[in-house]
């Protein structure tokens, strides 16, 4: 029944946030995915999380690549703008689209196969920019559109859904992201809402590249005995490293709190995001330390969720290049064309 549109009539008493949006407005068309697909449970937290930031719909710029992921942004923000790029090559369309407009909110939507395969290039170089949004990787270990051959992502010795055993090295999306410089990184299940939620509206609040790896069930393809991306496994094996709240900019808050138990980074736009930390010894704000501490879980076969790392000084692609504080069809004549004393200034600069 995915061909019904949904009803545009709604409860007059829905609950409205406060620039006067329902939790409704956000959404999009009814899912085409699979039931039970981990993917919508996302976009139900994408949904959540910018309901809850209070965020105007048309002030989101949605982009996707190619794959079941990279249909997802038609499910949510209705009422964003949205680009459907080529496969793996969202993060360049995205990267120029931010360079023109840095006024609006980007989200890039992705898959394993998406940006693990074809567009591991054009991720790496997207992370190493600061290119400032929320990189999503819809990660289920599998091609799901072309029947469930293992992705660069799925774990060496995991069993396909006709028993084939993989014996690659996965990309991990996560390590890579750490390494390359993104100074947002965290890793989420769809499982896990009340953990996803937060995930996101940190990645959404944050001032330089942001990057979260969710972990999202194949119910088709890889949700059997012998995956390590089924719904079972991942619960069973789940290391969570902190418990995660988001506390929007307001008066300040003080406590007295004991050391160890919460650890609080202002984002660079003023936010606050407040970590309750499950394990003392973990420190979001260690890159080296994060990919270390992800490394020594990893190898005790354990899925290590939160908040990886965090820089709370970030800066991004904007910064680094000293471009206009102003959309670009926002500058006037005078301001693309200053005139021939100028040009004169710059060439005499360059002999």
């Amino acid at each position: 029944m995915t061909y019904i549109a949904k009803p545009k009539l709604r409860h007059p008493s829905l609950e409205t946030n406060k620039v006067g949006y329902t939790r409704r407005d956000y959404e999009g068309k009814v899912s085409t995915l699979c039931a039970g697909c981990g993917h919508d449970s996302i976009s139900a937290a994408i949904v959540q999380a910018c309901w809850e930031l209070d965020i105007e719909p048309h002030r989101v710029a949605k982009l996707s690549g190619i794959g079941c992921s990279s249909k997802t942004p038609d499910y949510f923000l209705g009422a964003s703008h949205g680009f459907n790029t080529v496969h793996g090559r969202m993060p360049s369309v995205l990267t120029g689209a931010n360079l023109a407009n840095r006024d609006l909110l980007y989200l890039g939507v992705s898959g394993d196969g998406d940006s693990a395969s074809i567009g591991l290039g054009q991720f790496a170089h997207a992370m190493r920019r600061g290119v400032r949004m929320a990189y999503i990787v819809e990660n289920n270990g599998v091609y799901g559109l072309t029947k469930g051959q293992f992705s660069a992502t799925a774990d060496s010795g995991s069993k396909s859904k006709k028993g084939v055993i993989n014996s690659d090295s996965p990309v991990d999306l996560v390590a890579m992201a750490l390494q390359l410089g993104a100074t947002y990184v965290g890793r989420g299940f769809s499982g896990n809402k009340q953990q996803l939620v937060p995930l996101i509206k940190g990645a959404m609040a944050h001032g330089g590249a942001a990057f979260i790896d969710v972990i999202s069930p194949c119910v088709a393809f890889n949700n059997h005995p012998g995956s390590t991306k089924s719904y079972d496994y991942v619960r069973e094996h789940n290391e969570a490293v902190s418990r995660i709240d988001f506390i929007t900019e307001r008066s300040e808050i003080t406590a007295e709190i004991a050391p160890g138990e919460v650890v609080d980074v202002r984002q660079h736009d003023g936010s606050l995001l407040r970590l309750r930390s499950l394990h003392p010894e973990y420190d979001a704000t260690d890159r080296y330390g994060a990919m270390a501490y992800m490394q020594a879980h990893q190898q005790r076969g354990e899925v290590l969720t939160g908040l990886l790392y965090v820089d709370p000084l970030a800066t991004d692609l904007h910064t680094a290049m000293n471009t206009s504080g102003r959309a670009l069809n926002a500058l006037e004549v005078a301001d693309l064309c200053p005139g021939l004393a100028a040009l004169d200034k710059i060439n005499a600069s360059l002999r």
